[in-house]
């Protein structure tokens, strides 16, 4: 018997339009986090000089910081990967990360962030008669130091960063530990960072120390004491009592709660994926330099 034969499929033929529109090399609409020229006036002063260690003068040209600082201010507000630069028109992603990593060790962003205090203390006057301290927590997929087993999220991997603010929420002070660290933990760490020189409190001008129930213990009332501040923490339990009394008061450290929100705004702190702890609170104090300008009203 001879075998049935088989029959040829045809695709169909569709009449589909040709495209006519050329492709862009890049996607133009995310693209548009640029240094702004007030920005700019801004990052550049803190920048260091760099100096030509060729032995004869010479090398590769050097990429400008203007557009090194494009590319990381878009890693900042994005959360990309660094290799993602090479499709935009901002900077190479190995260009960027070598200026990161180089502008970190000279304290670059550090020193952004001092200035962006001290132009709102010129400005407007820092509040320093109320002050909050509050810790937050990240995930860290990718570990590295200063991570932990996140309590709230299965004891996967992440980060906690500690936040001083003053009366207006402008941060003050950071610090960052593993997840599974308490916030009490954090306090000495936190008041110890505060980038610019704390004026002496008096009994005319104390300065009071908003905390939630996290730091109820007397080592904190102690550690407070140590530096000068008047504690106001709400014991545990308190808190609860004086909402049912009063539903609509609200609480003073409420402006770290509102910077920590201003802060998970930049989605490479949203989720850490910096493996070193010096590359997380670059950006960190990348973030809290612009915060701080930003409330000085120096640029939008």
């Amino acid at each position: 018997m001879s075998k049935p034969s088989k029959k040829k499929i045809t695709p169909q033929k569709t009449n589909k339009p040709k495209r006519t529109r050329k492709r862009a090399p890049n996607n133009k609409t995310t693209t548009n986090f640029h240094v702004s020229e007030k920005l700019w006036a801004l990052l550049e002063p803190v920048i260091p000089v760099h100096k030509n260690t060729h032995r004869f003068g010479g090398g590769r040209p050097r990429v400008p910081d203007r557009k090194c600082a494009d590319g990381i201010f878009y890693v900042l507000r994005t959360g990309c990967q660094w290799k993602a630069l090479d499709e935009t028109d901002l900077c190479s992603g190995s260009t960027a990360h070598t200026r990161f990593q180089e502008w970190s060790a000279a304290g670059v962003f550090l020193k952004f962030w001092q200035c962006g205090v001290e132009q709102f203390d010129e400005l407007k006057g820092l509040d320093w008669a109320w002050l909050s301290m509050d810790g937050a927590m990240t995930k860290a997929p990718l570990g590295g130091e200063k991570c932990g087993p996140n309590p709230t999220d299965r004891g996967k991997s992440g980060v906690k960063r500690s936040l001083l603010t003053e009366g207006h929420g402008v941060p003050l002070g950071l610090a960052v530990a593993g997840a599974n660290r308490n916030d009490m933990k954090l306090t000495r760490a936190t008041l110890e960072s505060i980038v610019v020189p704390r004026p002496k409190p008096t009994a005319k001008q104390p300065q009071g120390m908003c905390l939630d129930k996290g730091y109820d213990f007397q080592e904190v009332r102690d550690l407070l004491c140590e530096f000068g501040f008047t504690a106001h923490i709400r014991a545990r339990g308190e808190e609860a009592q004086v909402l049912k009394r009063d539903a609509h008061r609200k609480a003073r450290r409420w402006v770290v709660e509102r910077s920590h929100s201003w802060m998970n705004r930049f989605r490479r702190l949203l989720i850490r994926w910096d493996k070193k702890p010096e590359n997380y609170l670059s950006f960190l104090h990348f973030a809290c330099g612009l915060i701080a300008f930003r409330a000085a009203g120096l640029f939008g």
